[in-house]
């Protein structure tokens, strides 16, 4: 079992619901070290003042905002002292939301609450009660020394923690929009649609690979034995610009019709 990130309790009314909050996801990226090409050696750094020039202890590092115009200000603990604690052991319930209401986009992270033996009744009684209504709960919580606005919400038999960005650190999304109005016939949107129903089907996570991981990880076993690392595959020829959007779109249905007649078959 991983660790708990954090112990609390969430409370909605007079219900207190003692919890613990795990990762609900792990990175399986490749990372990969800074070493010094001729013998790799690992290659580290130094925190030196780019003004007298010192390597700088870790206990003598503040924190400081630099402003646009160049101005830093730094910052003592006791700048701290009057601000609102990002910290705490209780969740207070907000509101409840319908879900369908939320927009993916605030989510951010996403972790799992678990109950603390004292704390299982009232815990299956909030994802009961979430669950059955189709609502979320909306809250506020501290973890790692800032203040998330927060949605919980029931999946499956556990309940799902999902931090959320703040309005305004959300773009705007105007620049992103075509700038001028394009017009689409109906014999084009009528293709994309049986495009779409071809290729139409139930979400299976484990359907999906990470090509690129895996193959970089055959890359780095060949290294690690010291043989030569498999033949790299040339990218799909895609043919260069599409000129014809119907063509282009009718041959797509063909090829995913064979595909999707192909599994069924094996």
């Amino acid at each position: 079992m991983p660790r708990s990130i954090w112990k609390g309790a969430i409370s909605f009314g007079l219900v207190t619901i003692p919890v613990k909050v795990f990762g609900a996801t792990e990175e399986r990226d490749i990372s990969f070290r800074q070493v010094h090409s001729s013998d790799g050696g690992r290659i580290r750094y130094q925190r030196v003042c780019e003004v007298c020039g010192q390597e700088v202890a870790f206990a003598d590092i503040a924190k400081g905002y630099e402003a646009e115009d160049g101005r830093m200000a730094i910052l003592e603990p006791d700048d701290f002292a009057g601000l609102p604690a990002a910290e705490g052991k209780t969740v207070d319930v907000k509101q409840f939301v319908d879900l369908a209401e939320i927009d993916p986009i605030y989510f951010d992270r996403t972790y799992l609450l678990a109950p603390e033996k004292a704390g299982l009744k009232p815990y299956v009684l909030l994802r009961r009660a979430l669950a059955d209504s189709g609502r979320a709960a909306v809250v506020k919580v501290a973890l790692r020394n800032k203040e998330s606005l927060a949605l919980i919400r029931p999946v499956g038999e556990v309940l799902r923690l999902h931090t959320m960005l703040w309005p305004d650190e959300l773009r705007d999304t105007e620049f992103a929009a075509p700038e001028a109005e394009v017009k689409v016939s109906d014999a084009e949107i009528s293709m994309a649609e049986l495009l779409i129903d071809q290729l139409f089907g139930e979400f299976d996570p484990a359907a999906y690979t990470d090509d690129y991981r895996e193959a970089l990880t055959e890359v780095i076993n060949a290294k690690l034995e010291g043989v030569a690392p498999p033949e790299a595959v040339a990218p799909a020829d895609t043919g260069g610009q599409v000129v014809d959007l119907v063509a282009a779109l009718k041959a797509s249905v063909e090829a995913a019709k064979k595909r999707r007649d192909e599994a069924a078959a094996s």
